[in-house]
């Protein structure tokens, strides 16, 4: 496993699935957040250009022989589509992910941030809600059919798996997937 792309919803797991499998490869992880947004405080919210995206992306790739880069390029990284030795596609039911997602804005942010009158709290709210629609979103948004979509596309191997899973069973999948 050379180069391998881990997506998924937001909160599918792909992120600690992608540094969990670089670290057992020895392999680069990257992070498709790390490009797609501009380091601010507070975080995520200014997008990067996508020109600049792609270009720093490819850049910090192209310094490296293998890696793992978790994270959606559906609708800016088609480019890349061509170095993937392998994609892996994380399912999860709705409920658990946006149970996920809560924990882990809870942990950014902490909790009186994203409460009601909090100061992330209209950001955490509108997160959540565009983070709720992508079973059932159409292909103009990140959603499960955008990248039902684009998975059809990849000339690698696609594994799916379900990211109920624990971290280290997922590995064993996808070692035994790969």
């Amino acid at each position: 496993m050379g180069r391998v792309h881990i997506t998924g919803a937001s909160g599918s797991g792909a992120t600690s699935l992608g540094i969990a499998l670089a670290g057992e490869l020895g392999h680069r992880h990257f992070d498709a957040d790390d490009y797609y947004w501009v380091p601010t405080q507070p975080l995520y919210t200014v997008k990067r250009p996508m020109p600049q995206r792609i270009e720093r992306l490819e850049e910090d790739l192209s310094r490296h022989q293998s890696w793992v880069l978790s994270g959606s390029l559906c609708g800016w990284g088609d480019r890349l589509i061509s170095q993937f030795d392998l994609v892996v596609f994380l399912t999860l039911s709705k409920g658990v992910r946006l149970e996920r997602l809560r924990q882990r804005e809870t942990q950014r942010f902490g909790s009186t941030a994203i409460e009601p009158g909090g100061a992330r709290a209209i950001q955490y709210d509108e997160f959540m809600s565009w983070a709720a629609r992508y079973d059932e979103g159409g292909l103009d948004v990140r959603s499960r059919a955008l990248h039902e979509q684009w998975l059809q596309r990849l000339p690698c191997p696609v594994v799916r798996l379900n990211s109920e899973l624990s971290v280290h069973d997922l590995l064993k999948s996808v070692y035994r997937s790969a």
